[in-house]
């Protein structure tokens, strides 16, 4: 996925605004900044992610077979927690499945079904990537005291409520 980033300037925002009088100034400005930095992060994510050989997809689903118990998790079940398509999920595997990060086994219950599950060798690989996974996400956020971690959370959480109004017909 190619992330954009934003290039419009505020007098270009002040210009629209003369034109198009529904224009909300604040709030352009606001989704603006929150895109420019979803950019920053995601091309910060990208390159560290890169430093494993691994994608924000392979890592999204190795966290995901990590934290799940010993009988692994369906394909499906990695699509709809990470909100991908069935094939995007058997595109990671393909990959991980041959750095023999993770392995496919037929379900004990349904021989028809797929169970997805860590190697050791998986194991062994976010057990020595996560400490500096979580130290860099650490740094990430050095900038903001507690106090405004949480703050941001709630703003986050609620800007995400309103992404419907992107999504109405």
């Amino acid at each position: 996925m190619v992330i954009l980033r934003p290039f419009v300037d505020k007098q270009t925002i002040l210009n629209f605004a003369k034109r198009y009088p529904e224009l909300d100034i604040a709030s352009i400005e606001t989704c603006l900044a929150f895109l420019h930095t979803t950019a920053d992060v995601y091309q910060a994510l990208d390159v560290h992610f890169a430093r494993y050989g691994l994608s924000r997809g392979k890592f999204t689903l190795l966290m995901q077979l990590y934290l799940a118990d010993e009988q692994g998790l369906t394909p499906s079940e990695c699509a709809q927690r990470a909100g991908v398509t069935k094939a995007t999920i058997t595109g990671l595997l393909d990959g991980l499945e041959r750095d023999g990060l993770v392995r496919r086994q037929p379900d004990s219950e349904d021989r028809r079904m797929l169970r997805l599950q860590l190697t050791d060798k998986g194991r062994g690989f976010l057990s020595q990537m996560l400490p500096d996974h979580f130290c860099r996400t650490t740094g990430l956020m050095a900038n903001l005291t507690d106090s405004e971690k949480k703050i941001l959370i709630k703003l986050l959480n609620k800007v995400r409520t309103g992404t419907s109004a992107m999504l109405d017909a």
